[in-house]
């Protein structure tokens, strides 16, 4: 057989064995539900910065909201105060201008004798004083205004900046969401835990005072959806829970896990008692420790309030509710 022959047949059997191969090379395996299950933890810590990210925002928002209506409050009595200080300068003004400068030598010249003049001079001066201080006052009231006015208006301004941003993260929370319960519904056959019974995790331990309260709240949220914003009654988030527990036993703490954390007296792991608040690394998540190295904790988009082990990832440390 000739070498150019050889040459030909040895090109038709790579084209053909390329043929054959070439579908294989290109064909994706679709992932399995275990890689789809590290893609959904891994989305859900990142969602869930974003969701405390959120939850930060809305806490500044009310907080600017408070100040702009102390301000406003303010602002009123101000105004009225500069108007009065206005027209007692302006009385005060036309008189100066009516009597020029005739009072001091009308007190020199009137009669009544000597004796008196010391007594005139010294009305005299107590007067001119009083003006003076109607005038600083004018001039401080005003100043006042215009400080309060502008605090208000800045207040005002970042407000309205801040509910751009609003608007803004929660359309990329629900893309994110979106996202996430697509690899739910592929990796579980459904986008969101089947609904659980509370009772399912045992009956609350028997703690007295506020700490129980907060705890027995937290038993009765387990099977309730994870919601991001939301404290309950029907769904919740991390930080949501653990407000809404501490809430039913009437403390108040922010809907932000960083901000419970700054909101929290600090204690190590020893001292871990019921209704103290484990804070996970990043402080991007937050959970109820319930008793037992136990925690109830709203664990992420799809899932329900449950309760498990504390050790669930690096944990930044520990908080009491003052």
């Amino acid at each position: 057989m000739s070498s150019l022959r050889i040459l030909l047949r040895s090109l038709a059997v790579a084209g053909l064995s390329a043929t054959l191969l070439a579908p294989a090379t290109v064909a994706r395996a679709e992932p399995t539900p275990a890689e789809l299950t590290k893609q959904i933890e891994k989305s859900s810590t990142e969602l869930e910065r974003i969701v405390e990210s959120y939850n930060k925002l809305n806490e500044e928002i009310k907080a600017n909201k408070a100040t702009a209506a102390r301000l406003q409050a303010r602002i009123g009595p101000l105004q009225e105060q500069a108007e009065r200080s206005r027209a007692d300068v302006g009385a005060i003004a036309a008189t100066a201008y009516k009597t020029g400068g005739m009072r001091t030598m009308q007190a020199l010249l009137d009669p009544g004798g000597a004796a008196t003049l010391p007594d005139r001079l010294g009305t005299l001066d107590q007067l001119t004083r009083q003006r003076q201080q109607t005038i600083t006052g004018f001039t401080e009231s005003q100043r006042q205004l215009i400080d309060q006015k502008t605090r208000l208006d800045a207040t005002l301004a970042r407000e309205a900046a801040q509910a751009k941003q609003l608007v803004a993260g929660r359309k990329k929370i629900e893309g994110d969401l979106a996202r996430l319960y697509e690899l739910r519904r592929k990796a579980y056959g459904r986008a969101t835990e089947a609904p659980t019974r509370s009772s399912s995790a045992g009956n609350a331990p028997a703690i007295s005072g506020s700490a129980g309260v907060a705890v027995r709240y937290a038993y009765g949220a387990i099977g309730k959806p994870y919601g991001y914003g939301d404290e309950g009654p029907g769904s919740y988030d991390c930080s949501g829970l653990t407000l809404a527990s501490w809430r039913a036993a009437g403390k108040s703490l922010p809907h932000n896990a960083a901000m419970q954390w700054n909101a929290t007296s600090r204690i190590s792991r020893g001292s871990l008692q019921p209704g103290d608040l484990v804070f996970y690394s990043g402080l991007g998540h937050v959970a109820l420790y319930v008793g037992g190295g136990q925690i109830i904790d709203a664990p992420s988009a799809g899932r329900n309030v449950n309760k498990r082990d504390m050790d669930i990832m690096s944990i930044a440390g520990y908080g009491r509710v003052r």
